[in-house]
Order: structure tokens, then sequence, then C-alpha cells
């Protein structure tokens, strides 16, 4: 389980575009939650700052309590490790096979092969691909590879998973199967945080949607909030 916090976060990038403005909220241990907007709305560049791939301009962005900022060159691996990523284009290697894709983080890491063959087949059989694992990706479909995807991100047992526009190629049953893992990932602890723009897909579920607009906090449903039709606009302004 994880706990974001983001304290009057900031992020603006050279020539003066200013991606985040002034945004406070937190994810919770153990929470699953969407983040939604408009395209640009700044959904990948939070997402960015939680993963350390970008740094705030201003505020703190905080895991677990640790501001993320203060964190040495030598200790963001071990940050990256304990978050999951999932693309909305899978990231995949197609000259390796599905069982080295979710290898690869382990290899990184330095597991023993005994170690590493276990945890890559737990979690290939985790998201119904084991038998899968000596194909090459680009035999499979577009759910079967975001499937790989998923199981490359949670391989290294993390604590928290950050999915961008996960389901964003896929037809609405297929999403609802990728979600579905998502929420079984999130039923034994492990915290999710989810940008998307699909909306008939986020007004199906019920859990606590994020609003950004324009890098600032539109607003926020809370789990349980729903409205009649399972429609966001329930989204209250923040």
């Amino acid at each position: 389980m994880a706990h974001v916090r983001f304290d009057n976060v900031s992020k603006s990038y050279p020539g003066g575009h200013q991606a985040l403005s002034e945004l406070s909220f937190e994810i919770n241990q153990g929470e699953i939650a969407f983040l939604t907007g408009h395209s640009g709305a700044g959904k990948s560049t939070l997402l960015k700052l939680i993963m350390l791939m970008e740094k705030a301009s201003h505020g703190q962005v905080l895991v677990d309590g640790v501001n993320l900022a203060r964190l040495s060159n030598g200790q963001i691996p071990y940050h990256r490790r304990r978050v999951g990523v999932v693309f909305q284009n899978h990231q995949l290697l197609f000259d390796r096979s599905v069982f080295e894709n979710v290898a690869l983080p382990l290899r990184i890491s330095g597991y023993t092969s005994r170690d590493l063959e276990r945890r890559v087949r737990a979690a290939l059989d985790k998201v119904g691909l084991l038998r899968y694992e000596k194909k090459s990706p680009i035999e499979l479909s577009g759910g079967e590879q975001q499937r790989v995807g998923i199981a490359r991100a949670v391989v290294n047992k993390p604590s928290l998973i950050l999915a961008d526009e996960p389901t964003g190629n896929l037809d609405p049953k297929l999403s609802r199967e990728i979600m579905n893992l998502f929420e079984q990932f999130n039923d034994v602890g492990v915290s999710v945080l989810i940008a998307s723009h699909d909306l008939n897909l986020i007004g199906r579920l019920d859990h606590r949607v994020i609003a950004l607009k324009d890098g600032r906090l539109l607003g926020e449903r809370a789990a349980g909030e729903r409205t009649a039709g399972g429609s966001t606009s329930g989204v209250t302004r923040g």
C-alpha cells in the first residue's frame, strides 16, 4: 500500500508552459482512483512527478511521507521499484518474448534466475497469459499486449500502480476486463491511480474521481457518489 500526497504542486516547463498549478490532493493507502480531464489537462505530467520522470517546480510530492524532491539519484531506482507503471501503448519489446518483457524489471534489479522465473510466471498467470510466455508480443491482440504490460508493472510487487490511459485503444468489453485486473490488485492492498478520459467507463465504476482542467483541480467525486445512469456529472468543484 502507498499513500500519495500533492501539496500545492506546480510544474512549469521552459518557454513558460504551465502544466500543473497549485495542485493539492491525496491518494490514500489501498485506494483506487481515476484521474480525468481533457487532453493537456496535466494527467500525464502528474503521473511523471510520482514516477520521478519529472520534478515539481513548486510544492511537494510525497509518497508515504517521503518528499520525492529530497531523494538522491541513488535512491530513485528504489522508489521506482515500488511503483508499477502501465502505458497506453504498452511499450513492449517485440524482439523479446512475453516472458522476457515481463522479466525485464527483475533482470535490472538483479534477481536470481529461480526467483525471476517464479515471479514472472506468477504475474503472467495472474493476467491469464501464462500459456503465451514464449510468444512474441506482436503475435498477441491489443488487449493481450496490455495484459503483458500489466504483468510487467506488477512483477516487482509494487505498492502503487500508475496507469496512463490503459484502455485508450481497447473496446468496452476489453476495457472492463483490464479494469477488473486493476481492481483485483487493489483488493490485495495495492494503491491504484488511473489516468483516463473514458468517461463512460469511469461512470460505470464506483471509484473516486479526481478531475483536472488546465493543470488545476476542477473537483472530485468520492466513491459511492455515482449519479443516475452512472454519469460523472457528480464531480464537484474543488
